[in-house]
């Protein structure tokens, strides 16, 4: 099981920008999709974005939709999160996740966090006001 390694986070104004990095420590990732959840104090785990690995076919929360977008690169070895009309409720520690199965209808399914088998230690990102 590969290890995930989040990177980028930080302290930044509403309306600001930040691009989040998730590396994995086993060099190509050999599964089928990787993501981005996140836990703000006092709340539920909650889905972010994810991408398909073969095809770079991409899912988002509601929430972030249009702000944010989840892109690999051609090593295959990161996944990517930019960040884009930071507000004050995105203040949550970010977690990398990845998943070595395809899955019936991801859409539903990549949204629960028990459908993800690896999971990063996390990074801060904190928007103020």
């Amino acid at each position: 099981q590969e290890q995930l390694v989040e990177s980028g986070g930080g302290l930044v104004q509403a309306g600001g920008s930040l691009r989040l990095s998730c590396a994995t420590s086993g060099g190509t990732f050999s599964g089928s999709y990787m993501g981005w959840f996140r836990q703000a104090p006092g709340k539920e785990r909650e889905f972010v974005a994810a991408i398909s690995w073969r095809d770079r076919y991409t899912y988002y929360a509601d929430s972030v939709k249009d702000r944010f977008a989840i892109s690999r690169d051609n090593t295959k070895t990161t996944v990517f999160l930019g960040m884009n009309s930071l507000k004050p409720e995105d203040t949550a520690q970010y977690y990398c996740v990845g998943r070595q199965n395809r899955i019936a209808s991801p859409n539903y399914y990549l949204r629960q966090a028990a459908q993800w088998y690896s999971w990063g230690q996390g990074t801060q990102v904190t928007v103020s006001s």
